[in-house]
């Protein structure tokens, strides 16, 4: 059965998280879907980890994806560009918690939703054990983005996102840090005035491996992206200010 659904999974030596996140994947979904797993180095210690447990997600096709350039955004952007499916989910490689949200996302892309929001700040969702200056930055500025620019969705942060292929296809990346893309990608389809969804999702610190989210960093380039929703609101800039791709 063709995958309706790519999993694009970023890795940074995820060897004692990716097994986990494999076998929960296998059991808890039922979309028929294809693994994506982006890599920078051939010594990632992911590999051999998925390589030789074949057994973890039986009936769940794995591909290896390598990244030709190296970080997070280059590997998020090497499954984007490998990916074939209707719908895309970019999935945290250390989260063997969430998988049975995954075919509810999918049902509200198919109700017509372009990107569906995993939310850890809606009724039902949780954000436990985050660093306190990641917590307050998140946690302000999804609330003054959900209720003073109208951006409709409680969580929009978070890397953890299902998008329709219009989106992968259609509109032009501009970020080239971190996980902005995927901020990027929510403003502009909330521009365009294209649907947006959103289920409950949980989230966890880490017990494995270190985290690629580097808060002070990419700030500045989350800010623009934060003027962006706000100008789409009050500013009431036109869908035709957003990057699309280039026909060829």
């Amino acid at each position: 059965m063709a995958s309706q659904l790519d999993l694009v999974i970023p890795v940074y030596n995820e060897g004692a998280n990716i097994v986990g996140v494999l076998r929960t994947l296998a059991r808890e979904l039922k979309t028929p879907a294809r693994v994506l797993i982006c890599y920078d180095r051939d010594d990632d210690d992911t590999l051999p980890a998925v390589r030789n447990n074949p057994d973890a997600h039986p009936n769940l096709p794995v591909e290896f994806v390598r990244n030709p350039s190296r970080g997070a955004h280059a590997a998020v952007m090497a499954g984007f560009a490998a990916s074939t499916a209707p719908l895309v989910v970019v999935y945290p490689a250390d989260d063997d918690f969430n998988a049975g949200i995954l075919d509810r996302m999918v049902a509200l892309a198919l109700e017509g939703n372009d990107i569906v929001c995993a939310s850890r700040f809606m009724p039902g969702g949780t954000m436990q054990g985050c660093p306190w200056l990641k917590a307050v930055l998140v946690r302000t500025c999804a609330f003054t983005l959900y209720h003073f620019a109208r951006l409709p969705t409680h969580d929009p942060t978070s890397g953890f996102r299902l998008f329709s292929r219009q989106v992968i296809e259609q509109i032009a990346v501009e970020s080239d840090a971190g996980f902005c893309y995927s901020i990027e990608l929510l403003v502009k389809v909330h521009r365009l005035g294209w649907r947006i969804g959103e289920v409950p999702a949980l989230w966890f610190e880490r017990k494995h491996g270190t985290s690629r989210f580097k808060v002070l960093t990419w700030l500045p380039a989350y800010l623009r992206w934060y003027a962006y929703a706000f100008a789409t609101t009050f500013l009431r800039r036109p869908p035709e200010t957003v990057t699309l791709k280039a026909r060829t």
